[in-house]
């Protein structure tokens, strides 16, 4: 057997075996790119809403932060109250931050859900696992390196790597050193 046709079939098998960790990069990548933009992870949610001015100098208990959840409808499961000053109280339930101001009885409030599934590809991603999945996407790293390396030899001629091959090669080089030219 020659040498093209072990390298078509490490390049045949290594694409079927890259193929759903590749998918999963491609998703996750383009959402952490745009992370100016929104929060890959999670979906952030702002409302506003009152509830009844509660008097200056009032003392706040747990019966009162336990009454403002109540009037905002929120059941999550508390967490902690701070007071960063005197007119404002912060309450932290599961999943909700709530800013009160406690004159005008108005609620802030910022809910955050965890987006389904991109949540997941984004953690496997950025690597948050470590130990072994650091290995795992190491190999994966190596695997996508041999895949390109035997792809550049699949076809022969002038759709090969001494024909249009070379073109295309040289420019998926040529592209990363302008950007970098560009921004670096």
């Amino acid at each position: 057997m020659n040498w093209r046709r072990w390298n078509n079939i490490i390049h045949r098998d290594l694409g079927y075996l890259c193929f759903g960790l590749t998918i999963v990069y491609v998703i996750s990548g383009i959402a952490v790119n745009h992370i100016n933009i929104w929060n890959p992870s999670y979906r952030i949610e702002h409302l506003k809403s009152s509830i009844k001015p509660i008097p200056a100098g009032t003392p706040l208990s747990m019966n009162t932060v336990t009454g403002i959840l109540a009037e905002t409808g929120e059941t999550g499961l508390y967490k902690n109250s701070f007071r960063p000053d005197p007119e404002t109280l912060q309450i932290f339930v599961e999943g909700n931050t709530l800013t009160v101001n406690l004159a005008s009885g108005e609620v802030l409030q910022e809910k955050v859900k965890a987006r389904p599934i991109l949540r997941q590809m984004n953690f496997l991603h950025l690597n948050h696992p470590k130990k072994l999945w650091s290995w795992f996407a190491d190999l994966y790293a190596l695997s996508l390196g041999l895949l390109a390396v035997t792809g550049l030899f699949v076809l022969k001629g002038k759709k090969g790597i001494t024909g249009r091959g070379a073109w295309l090669t040289g420019t998926g080089i040529l592209l990363p050193l302008l950007f970098l030219w560009l921004y670096y």
